[in-house]
C-alpha cells in the first residue's frame, strides 16, 4: 500500500497540494501510462485518418475536404468518447491505487459512466453559455457584457473542474457532482486559480522540454522524409501524453482531497478514526 494519506488529515497549502500531486503521480504513473497513451491516441484518430488519406491539415482545401467527409466526424466523435472513457479510467485507477484498493475494471466502469459524464459536460457547457446571455442584449454595453462573461466563465471553470473527479470517485450522478463541486470550491477561487496556474506552468515546462526532445528525435528518425517525420511525431506525441495526462488527473485527485478536508474536515476525521 502506498504511503499516501488520502484524503489529507488537514487542509494543505498550495505547495503541499502540488507535493501531494507529485506523490500520487510517482506512485501511479507506471500503472496508468498505457491507459493515458491510448486516450491520447484515440483523440488523434481524425488526424491519423487525414494522414492516411494524404491530406495536409495546414492546407485549406484539405480541411474543407475533411469537413465534407462524414467518416471524419464519426472518427472525431468516437475518438472524444474513447479518450473521455480512458482518462476517466486513469482517475479511477489512481484513486484506487493510493487508497490501497484492488485495481482493475476501470475501463469498463468508466465506459458505463459515459452517459453521466456526457450529461455533466452538457451542464458545464450550458452554465458557461449562460454567462454570455447578457451579450444578446447588444448595444453600447456589449463589450462590457463580453468582458463580464469571460470573468464569469473563469469562475465557473474553477468551480466545476472537480465535478468530473467527484462523479467518478464518489459514484455520484451528474447533477449531484455538479452541485457538490460548486459547494466544495466555494470561497476558494483565488487559491484554486493559483494552484492551477502553478501546475500549468510546471506542465508547460515539462511539455516544451519533452516536445523539443521529441522534435529532435523525429527529425533524426525521419531523415528529411516529411511523412516519416509526421508519423514519428505522432507516435512520440502519444508517448508524451502518456506521461503528462496522469499528472493532470493526479492534480484533480489531490485538489479534491484538499477541498474535502477544508469543507468537510470533521466528517473525514471521524472516518479516518473509525478506519484506524
Amino acid at each position: 500500500m502506498p504511503n499516501i494519506a488520502y484524503p489529507p488529515v488537514r487542509p494543505l497549502s498550495v505547495g503541499e497540494v502540488l507535493d501531494l500531486t507529485f506523490r500520487i503521480y510517482r506512485t501511479t504513473v507506471v500503472r496508468c501510462m498505457l491507459l493515458a497513451g491510448l486516450g491520447v491516441l484515440a483523440s488523434q484518430l481524425w488526424r491519423i485518418y487525414a494522414l492516411v488519406r494524404g491530406l495536409q491539415l495546414t492546407n485549406l482545401q484539405s480541411l474543407l475536404a475533411l469537413a465534407r467527409d462524414p467518416r471524419f466526424f464519426t472518427l472525431y466523435i468516437v475518438g472524444v468518447l474513447v479518450q473521455t472513457a480512458l482518462i476517466s479510467a486513469v482517475i479511477l485507477r489512481q484513486f484506487r491505487l493510493i487508497n490501497g484498493a484492488e485495481s482493475g475494471g476501470e475501463v469498463a466502469e468508466a465506459t458505463r459512466r459515459l452517459p453521466a459524464i456526457i450529461t455533466l459536460g452538457i451542464l458545464f457547457t450550458l452554465t458557461c453559455g449562460a454567462c454570455f446571455l447578457p451579450v444578446l442584449v447588444g448595444g453600447a454595453l456589449r463589450a462590457l457584457f463580453i468582458l463580464i462573461g469571460f470573468v464569469a466563465v473563469s469562475y465557473v471553470v474553477v468551480a466545476l473542474l472537480s465535478a468530473h473527479t467527484i462523479l467518478l470517485t464518489e459514484r455520484a450522478g451528474p447533477l449531484i457532482s455538479y452541485q457538490r463541486s460548486w459547494r466544495l470550491t466555494y470561497g476558494s477561487f483565488w487559491r484554486l486559480s493559483l494552484i492551477y496556474f502553478v501546475a500549468s506552468v510546471i506542465l508547460l515546462a515539462i511539455y516544451f522540454v519533452l516536445l523539443f526532445g521529441i522534435g529532435m528525435l523525429a527529425v533524426v528518425l525521419g531523415r528529411g522524409d516529411i511523412a516519416v517525420m509526421t508519423a514519428s511525431q505522432a507516435v512520440l506525441g502519444v508517448a508524451l501524453g502518456a506521461l503528462v495526462v496522469p499528472f493532470y488527473t493526479a492534480l484533480s485527485i489531490a485538489i479534491l482531497g484538499d477541498l474535502k478536508v477544508r469543507r468537510e474536515g470533521t466528517d473525514i476525521e471521524q472516518r479516518i478514526a473509525a478506519a484506524a
